[in-house]
């Protein structure tokens, strides 16, 4: 009996495990291939405060997710605390999701690190979304928290 019991509970945390990560999937900012930030290592920001490309053969999947880093020392990092190097939003732009709720592209060049977590902007065709946040930051970041928990 005891052994059923087991079996029904790996069953069911299984099942909910991929649901979650089928979920997460689903709003994060990735390519086909569910890379994230478009290869570029979100360790970098913090260690080196640029945008870093990372390799595909330092690489590490997180809950569906495929993260690539430029060094082992920063997979390593990441696997200690993925929650402070992933980025905010699922990887969509910040601003737009502070304005209006919406999942927009970004730039993995034009970022900010604020208070310990990684923020993403759209900066295409002369529109740079990182200078509009600057301008009212903490109205926008407020907005963009409330307006993702409708992606979560």
């Amino acid at each position: 009996m005891k052994t059923l019991v087991s079996i029904f509970l790996i069953f069911l945390f299984i099942n909910t495990s991929s649901a979650q990560n089928a979920q997460r999937v689903k709003n994060f900012n990735i390519d086909k291939t569910t890379l994230a930030i478009e290869g570029y290592d979100p360790v970098a920001y913090f260690t080196l405060k640029k945008g870093v490309e990372g390799k595909k053969e330092i690489s590490l999947v997180r809950e569906g997710i495929i993260y690539q880093f430029s060094s082992i020392q920063n997979r390593e990092l990441f696997k200690i605390n993925p929650s402070k190097y992933e980025p905010q939003f699922g990887g969509w732009c910040a601003y737009a999701m502070g304005e209006n709720g919406e999942k927009v592209s970004v730039d993995p060049q034009t970022f900010k690190v604020l208070d310990g977590k990684l923020y993403l902007f759209y900066n295409k065709f002369f529109n740079n979304t990182l200078k509009e946040w600057n301008k009212n930051e903490n109205a926008l970041r407020q907005k963009a928290e409330i307006n993702w928990t409708k992606f979560k």
